[in-house]
């Protein structure tokens, strides 16, 4: 695989809001000779989003810019695809409201670049509010994938533990290996105006497990766009609703770099999952609840219920599913051997990528 960047953009009905995203991209300011090119991912859209990307590129730009079509819907599908047509070694998928700063291609091969062990990095938004954004926006900016990452540049494999999908960059040889041995995505991501979520974090997970570092970079920079449409509390209650419904899958990538202890199988069980769920629905928001359909404009505690609500209807669905899921996690072929693994003495607080420490070889199943 050639060095280079293959900036991917997901996009589904995206004719409104891909000239902007393209007219920044066509302006990146990157260094002599440097390979890179614009694949536009359209899944299964219906108002010409293909055609306004190819209009959009100016003809005068000698990168290339490839239009190709993913009717399996769902965001995962798409960044699979966009794995599948990318010519280079470094993979930065950018969404369609995503702004880039002129020097971002630049700088996140120039991450990639300096610190091999690094699988995926992500970095920095600035909101672009189509109408002025309501009083609580500020305090909720990070559900809108606006804000800093981190305090400061570093790995947060094992702080953050996720980097957001706006922007996320990835290395095409870690998504390989993923890919090589079986790893699937359990959660299909955004699907169409469907509100799910997740995916993003199940591919840091999956790196992390497969021994790959998340990285955050400051000077990685975007603007994001975000339409009036998208700054209502009702948005944002489902978009928490969403948020809620992905984490039964992602809390089984979490634990299961951790040795299973005989005496927690139980609190494994799905009907204990559910229990559990359904009891902090009732007594830890019992009062929230009793005005969950009143006017609740601002209120963080409706917020928390809508993700407790969605995590329990996640549940549900999964049924039995959930322990097979855990499964096929815990065996995997593309993560390193199940219990602490050598990667962990050099993954917590202190270590740094700079150092000379050695990273281990992972051992893979």
């Amino acid at each position: 695989m050639k060095a280079g960047v293959s900036v991917v953009i997901c996009c589904h009905n995206s004719a409104k809001r891909l000239q902007e995203t393209l007219a920044h991209l066509a302006a990146q300011d990157v260094p002599v000779g440097m390979l890179w090119e614009v694949i536009v991912v359209d899944n299964g859209s219906t108002d010409g989003t293909s055609d306004v990307a190819l209009r959009t590129w100016p003809s005068s730009n000698s990168v290339p810019l490839r239009v190709v079509k993913e009717e399996r819907r769902g965001l995962s599908c798409a960044r699979r695809r966009g794995f599948e047509e990318a010519r280079y070694e470094i993979i930065s998928y950018v969404d369609d409201d995503n702004w880039l700063e002129p020097n971002w291609v630049r700088v996140a091969a120039e991450v990639m670049e300096k610190h091999a062990s690094v699988g995926a990095c992500g970095g920095q938004s600035e909101a672009v509010c189509e109408v002025a954004p309501p009083a609580w926006f500020d305090a909720q900016k990070g559900s809108y994938a606006v804000g800093a990452q981190a305090p400061k540049a570093g790995d947060v494999a094992w702080t953050r533990g996720f980097l957001w999908g706006a922007g996320l960059t990835v290395r095409r040889e870690a998504l390989a290996k993923l890919f090589d041995r079986g790893f699937c995505f359990a959660l299909e991501d955004r699907s169409g105006r469907t509100l799910s979520s997740g995916g993003d974090s199940e591919l840091c997970l999956a790196l992390r497990l497969a021994g790959w570092r998340l990285y955050y970079e400051p000077e990685m920079r975007f603007k994001h766009f975000i339409p009036e449409g998208r700054l209502t509390w009702n948005y944002l209650r489902r978009l928490h609703r969403g948020f809620g419904r992905s984490k039964p899958v992602l809390e089984l990538y979490r634990k299961a770099h951790l040795v299973e202890q005989r005496d927690e199988v139980f609190r494994k069980h799905w009907t204990w999952q559910v229990m559990r769920a359904v009891r902090s629905i009732i007594f830890e928001h019992g009062p929230t609840f009793g005005r969950f359909h009143l006017p609740s404009e601002g209120e963080s505690e409706v917020l928390a219920l809508e993700s407790k609500i969605g995590r329990l209807i996640e549940l549900l669905r999964l049924g039995g599913r959930l322990a097979e899921l855990e499964e096929q996690i815990r065996s995997a072929k593309w993560r390193i051997k199940a219990g602490p693994s050598a990667m962990d003495g050099c993954l917590v607080s202190g270590y740094s990528l700079d150092s000379q420490q050695a990273v281990p070889t992972p051992v893979w199943n």
